[in-house]
């Protein structure tokens, strides 16, 4: 696979045959969520807040070029670290943002998820829905921690890339 992480990583995880191989099982465990139910639009946006949250720049860099490249509006892409002051989400949106946060910030309260955000996702997405948010919730904290870990760096990525790497 020849993906540009840029020089500076510590390890490319696109031309290592462990990290390779652990990266395409990792990502058809992704694919379930991505061929479910829930709205492709609300994946990128849950992938790039927590991404945010967790300064991965690759992740940021990827969830934000392929959400642009599905038709996603730039205004939306830009508000999305500052979802709460924004009028531009729909409370379905909310509510799976609030999950993303609370789901990715673990440490900083003793109850994980609130009872209220729990009550909101389940107000607006199905079981399967809820299911999908909850392991993409984990997946993308699994790959912000991966891309993190080896300082991959943001700003080369072309929307396809990561699919047409893993497909190799």
């Amino acid at each position: 696979m020849n993906v540009d992480v840029q020089k500076d990583a510590r390890l490319n995880l696109f031309e290592n045959e462990v990290a390779t191989r652990f990266a395409k099982r990792f990502a058809n465990t992704g694919m379930v969520v991505h061929q479910s139910s829930l709205p492709r639009t609300t994946q990128e946006l849950v992938s790039l807040r927590a991404s945010q949250i967790n300064g991965c720049g690759w992740c940021i860099d990827l969830h934000t070029k392929e959400a642009a490249a599905a038709g996603e509006e730039a205004v939306r892409l830009h508000l999305v670290a500052g979802w709460r002051e924004a009028t531009v989400f729909t409370e379905a949106e909310r509510a799976a943002l609030a999950l993303a946060e609370e789901g990715t910030r673990l440490a900083d309260t003793h109850q994980g998820v609130s009872d209220g955000t729990w009550a909101a996702v389940r107000e607006h997405y199905d079981e399967d829905q809820a299911a999908a948010l909850v392991c993409l919730v984990a997946l993308i904290n699994a790959a912000n921690r991966l891309a993190v870990i080896v300082h991959q760096k943001g700003g080369s990525y072309e929307p396809g890339m990561f699919a047409a790497a893993l497909a190799d």
